[in-house]
């Protein structure tokens, strides 16, 4: 009973690191996991997280490549 609790707990961790964490690489992969998903407006935020918190990070670059093609497809 333990084991199975501290690998709920691990699991739990990992999940939330991806979302609240200003590691910009992690942001992006929750964002594209988000999208995968079909959380689309997640997933835009994510980006924009990205772009203001790291704009000169090669992430910030495929954050705003990301959300441009969003805009496209939305029109």
């Amino acid at each position: 009973m333990t084991r199975w609790l501290f690998v709920c707990w691990i699991a739990v961790a990992l999940a939330m690191g991806g979302c609240t964490g200003s590691n910009p690489e992690a942001l992006l992969d929750t964002a594209q996991l988000e999208e995968r998903q079909e959380n689309v407006e997640h997933a835009r935020q994510l980006y924009q997280r990205i772009i203001e918190e790291h704009p000169e990070s090669k992430y910030a670059d495929q954050a705003r490549e990301r959300l441009a093609e969003l805009e496209k497809e939305d029109n």
